[in-house]
């Protein structure tokens, strides 16, 4: 089996990472979303990035705007001028009225400012893959030219990875399945990805096993609940997507996987055990 082009040892990413900025907590991919997260302790978030008519890329999940702005119809048909103009935080409740839509170069420079991580999913247009995921990977690179670890990039959409490994072919990419798909193993060392992230539904302990024996670190979306967490941890998962942002603050501010916690606490118990040594 190939390996893939774009090896990352040690792995630079934290393993605890805010879906969509906060998950539930706060509007979806909006600034206030991502400031919640940070506030919680999250060091890495994932979003969804997309362009606008005129090819500015920001952020939004669904190819329509209704479910979380103000704004009706597909979202990259607007230029940016008229989607900036839109409030992406009322249908989230009352405190986060007016909140606009996020473009990606605005989150670069916040995330730097405060050393936070980041992946970016492409999520394009419908019939726009391969222009987002080349325009993404460009801007990505232009942006983060000075961060030691760029952003992980990744998308279900193979054309989209595609391009923006043609574009940029030193950034890292993580392929998106939201079942267990045996040959996307092969697609995403293809591609050069350094990363499967798969619905969490569909890992368990041997395919988290196959997924590292093709060279590949193992992500899950969407974790809730802490039990189906600590199961996925235990089969030597390699990051955790989470909208529970306020139910897993203190693992994500300790910032590491719980296996490596329980040694570390193991040590801990160890030391205080020792009897203290009085000098005579």
């Amino acid at each position: 089996m190939p390996t893939p082009t774009t090896p990352l040892d040690p792995w630079p990413y934290p393993c605890w990472i805010a879906h969509r900025g906060a998950g539930s907590q706060a509007p979806e991919n909006t600034l206030a979303a991502f400031r919640l997260g940070a506030e919680h302790g999250f060091g890495m978030f994932e979003c969804d990035v997309k362009l606008s008519a005129d090819g500015e890329p920001f952020l939004l999940h669904d190819a329509e705007l209704e479910r979380t702005t103000n704004g009706q119809g597909l979202a990259g048909a607007l230029t940016w001028d008229a989607l900036s103009r839109l409030d992406a935080g009322s249908w989230h409740g009352r405190a986060h009225a007016g909140e606009p839509l996020l473009r990606l170069e605005n989150l670069a420079r916040w995330l730097q400012a405060l050393g936070l991580m980041v992946n970016l999913e492409i999520k394009p247009t419908p019939g726009d893959d391969a222009r987002t995921g080349r325009v993404v990977a460009d801007r990505v690179a232009q942006w983060w030219a000075q961060a030691e670890v760029k952003p992980l990039l990744s998308s279900f959409s193979l054309e989209a990875l595609d391009a923006a490994r043609d574009a940029q072919p030193d950034l890292p990419l993580a392929l998106l399945v939201d079942r267990w798909i045996p040959e996307a193993i092969d697609q995403a060392v293809e591609l050069g990805c350094c990363a499967l992230v798969v619905h969490q539904a569909f890992l368990n302990d041997r395919r988290i096993e196959i997924i590292h024996e093709a060279g590949l670190k193992a992500l899950a979306y969407t974790v809730n609940e802490a039990e189906r967490a600590d199961t996925l941890w235990a089969g030597g998962l390699d990051g955790l997507i989470t909208d529970r942002v306020d139910a897993f603050e203190p693992q994500a501010r300790l910032g590491l996987r719980p296996g490596h916690r329980m040694k570390i606490d193991h040590l801990i118990a160890e030391s205080a055990s020792v009897p203290e040594i009085v000098p005579e």
